[in-house]
């Protein structure tokens, strides 16, 4: 029978999503009816934030960062709110998990997975808050001159624009919102259109934490009208956004006018280098392919979607990469069961089955899948898990940035080849190295041109940088990389004498 999620809405109590503008919950002339990927029903609607709206919460976030208490607040008063904003994340994690669901299609096993968990998310929290009271400025001795002192302060950066994908909502509000709050911003956030649910309860948590009035404002609705206006409003100081290249290279152009700050994560096509003597080959290849498949179905910046394998492991690889995509199960995202998501929308899923299509007219040999789910997923944005053998890195599939469930195999002779390979794109977030050589993995990580190397496995933490090099983005998020990218740095000299410096 044809899938249903709406039971599963009313059991969350689901709400019409409002506005939220200096404290005060607002409606909006126009509104943003919510379709499910998994099955395309309507799931509820929520504001669509106007230039006006738009305007409205950067003048509320700028009084309150100007006037407001938070930017100037104790150190121990910023870390018990966002402490007591972690235990309130944890606490709501069931009811967040489930609205995730509604929103994205995300399964809620794979809403369990640590790393793109809620838990995740109140790590990350707690990680910031304890930056709060530990990150600060420098006491130099002079170098010329009389007796004075040379001093360096951090102070927060302003009012931050935070702009979150629709992929890992509960991850990446985090990381945008925990350095920003750590280090005394306010800010206006935009989640996608296609997963504000999660993230509209998020921000109401906030709310019940103690975040004084105006800190955090948010705004909801698609790239125009309300990102736009959002990105070019000369109020805001730092842009932090997660998404597209296309998205971000706007996001430089309009930030020039003002000099605002920038932070930008825009995608990779990771590689993953599987070496013969990789500890264990399959392995390997159910990383990857889990990596493209599970939970996401590869709508993810990190996954690994370039396999290159030395030419003695490609037949193990494929095969067990092969077993692992016909375990895959889809339907209903609140059964436990189901292990993998739709695509996000009919858009998507038309341009995931066109690359499949160009992979095989470029010469790839298509091992399993490229097709569209029928039958009782026919409602669904729903793509088989795929693989492609015997490609070469000149492809399209082995270039673009697919965001779909498919893994392109590119064989490799020797490590030198397999380092040519890998750094010829113009991405560079991620990649994952696979031998049994300690030496060689280390030699390998040092000359891949990325951000984020996983050695034998990968995986996210809350306290590491996480970004990339080339066209993968500008910055860092995590860590304190991340705290310090939230801050300006002023320099400050005193005389201790009455001659001049």
């Amino acid at each position: 029978m044809p899938l249903t999620v709406q039971p599963h809405r009313e059991t969350l109590g689901l709400k019409d999503g409002r506005l939220l503008i200096g404290g005060e919950f607002r409606e909006a002339d126009e509104t943003w009816t919510h379709h499910h990927p998994a099955t395309g029903e309507e799931i509820g609607s929520f504001a669509v934030a106007s230039a006006k709206d738009v305007d409205a919460a950067v003048l509320a976030a700028r009084k309150a960062f100007d006037e407001g208490p938070w930017p100037r607040s104790r150190a121990g008063e910023r870390i018990k709110i966002l402490r007591r904003y972690s235990d309130l994340l944890r606490e709501h994690a069931d009811e967040l998990r489930g609205l995730q669901a509604l929103d994205n299609g995300v399964p809620l096993s794979f809403g369990q997975i640590y790393a793109t968990s809620v838990g995740i998310a109140a790590d990350i929290f707690d990680h910031h808050a304890g930056w709060i009271d530990k990150v600060g400025g420098q006491t130099l001795p002079p170098y010329q001159g009389g007796d004075h002192l040379a001093m360096t302060f951090r102070e927060p950066v302003g009012v931050v624009a935070a702009i979150l994908p629709w992929n890992a909502p509960f991850v990446l509000f985090a990381q945008k919102l925990a350095p920003a709050l750590a280090a005394g911003c306010t800010v206006v956030v935009k989640p996608s259109e296609y997963a504000s649910f999660c993230v509209i309860r998020m921000v109401e948590l906030l709310i019940e934490a103690g975040l004084p009035e105006g800190v955090i404002n948010l705004v909801t609705g698609p790239g125009n009208p309300t990102g736009e206006a959002l990105i070019t409003h000369p109020g805001v100081d730092k842009i932090s956004f997660t998404g597209s290249r296309t998205v971000g290279r706007r996001i430089v152009e309009a930030s020039a006018g003002t000099m605002k700050r920038v932070s930008l994560e825009l995608g990779g096509k990771s590689p993953a280098i599987v070496f013969a003597d990789a500890p264990n080959v399959g392995l390997a290849a159910m990383t990857c392919m889990g990596m493209v498949t599970m939970g996401l179905s590869g709508q993810a910046c990190v996954a690994h979607t370039r396999a290159l394998v030395q030419r003695d492991a490609q037949e193990e690889f494929i095969s067990m990469a092969q077993m692992l995509a016909g375990a895959v199960t889809f339907g209903d995202p609140f059964d436990p069961a189901v292990l993998a998501s739709p695509l996000i929308n009919a858009k998507q899923l038309e341009r995931v089955l066109g690359y499949i299509e160009r992979g095989q007219e470029e010469g790839a040999r298509l091992v399993t899948g490229g097709t569209r789910l029928d039958g009782d997923y026919a409602s669904g944005n729903f793509v088989a898990p795929t693989i492609f053998a015997d490609a070469n890195n000149d492809m399209a599939i082995a270039r673009d940035e697919i965001f779909g469930p498919v893994l392109t195999v590119v064989p490799f002779d020797d490590e030198a080849e397999a380092i040519r390979i890998a750094n010829d794109t113009e991405y560079g977030l991620g990649a994952g190295v696979y031998t049994n050589d300690v030496r060689r993995a280390f030699r390998v990580s040092k000359a891949l041109r990325v951000g984020m190397v996983g050695i034998n496995g990968f995986q996210l933490e809350p306290h590491l940088p996480f970004g990339g090099y080339k066209q993968s983005g500008l910055g860092r998020e995590g860590g304190q990389s991340a705290y310090e990218a939230y801050t300006e740095l002023k320099t400050v000299m005193m005389p201790l004498t009455d001659e001049m410096m």
